[in-house]
Formats: structure tokens, C-alpha cells, sequence
């Protein structure tokens, strides 16, 4: 298998990241197998907006993850900004290989490179392999999360 890099998404990529979105417990039930032109709204709106980014894992030019980075800044914290990673997703045949690892650790340095005092993500309740990842990570479940569906 070829290096993996890391690299921001291009509208090529679109139809894997949404294959990766849809292949997942979860994103099964909400999201959609084919590419339409709700998600090429959304890819047009996070690539327009300088504070995101869409990474993808490329090895060879063949997808094997996928996630996003916004970066959000705040008064909390003496004016520090903060990365949220959102959409965290390896292709089904490529968990446990420890990829999932490096794309987070790719993560969190950039939020260091950028000077960002917090990196935040929410994971759903279920996700309990999820949590234990995370927590190997470092990450702390400091906050209770809520979110209302509209």
C-alpha cells in the first residue's frame, strides 16, 4: 500500500467522502450513498470558508478517510481559538489498522501549528468504541453535548 498523506478535498473526492459518510452505523440512517446537490452545497461552503477544511487520507489516490476541521474563534480563553473535528471516518476495510490514530494526531498538530488552545469533537452516546478512542487519545469527556434537531 502506498504512504498515506493528508490533504485537502477536491470535488473529485466528493463522491468517497460521501461513500465514507454513508458507510457507517450511524450514517446510514442519515446520510445518502450518492452524491446531490445538498452535499455539493455543503462541499462548496466548507472549502469557500477559510476557517474549514475537508481532509481526506490519500494513499496512492485511493480514499481511506476522511474529516473536517473548522476552526472557531472565541473570547473564552483569552481570545483563543479552537479546532472542532467533526466527521471522522476510515473505510470499513481499513479500521483497526491504526489509521484512525494518525489522522487525529495529523489533526491535533496542525490546531498546535496554528496556535489553537483546545481541540473539540462530539461523538454520539452509542459510539462507545468511539469513546475509548478518544480517551486513548487524551481527549477528556468534560462537557455533556446537546444538539436539536431541526
Amino acid at each position: 500500500m502506498s504512504e498515506v498523506i493528508f490533504r485537502e478535498a477536491v470535488r473529485a473526492d466528493l463522491p468517497a467522502i460521501v461513500a465514507l459518510l454513508a458507510d457507517d452505523v450511524l450514517g446510514k440512517a442519515r446520510d445518502h450513498a450518492e452524491v446531490d446537490a445538498a452535499y455539493e452545497k455543503a462541499f462548496a461552503d466548507i472549502t469557500a470558508d477559510p476557517r474549514n477544511q475537508l481532509i481526506v487520507a490519500d494513499a496512492g489516490g485511493e480514499l481511506l478517510g476522511c474529516m473536517q476541521l473548522t476552526y472557531i474563534p472565541g473570547l473564552g480563553r483569552h481570545g483563543a481559538e479552537r479546532q472542532l473535528i467533526e466527521s471522522v471516518r476510515v473505510r470499513s476495510d481499513r479500521r483497526g489498522q491504526g489509521l484512525g490514530r494518525t489522522m487525529m494526531t495529523w489533526a491535533i498538530d496542525q490546531a498546535r501549528r496554528r496556535g489553537c488552545a483546545l481541540v473539540q469533537l462530539t461523538t454520539d452516546k452509542t459510539r462507545h468504541d468511539a469513546h475509548r478512542f478518544y480517551l486513548g487519545l487524551g481527549f477528556v469527556a468534560s462537557h455533556e453535548g446537546m444538539k436539536l434537531p431541526l
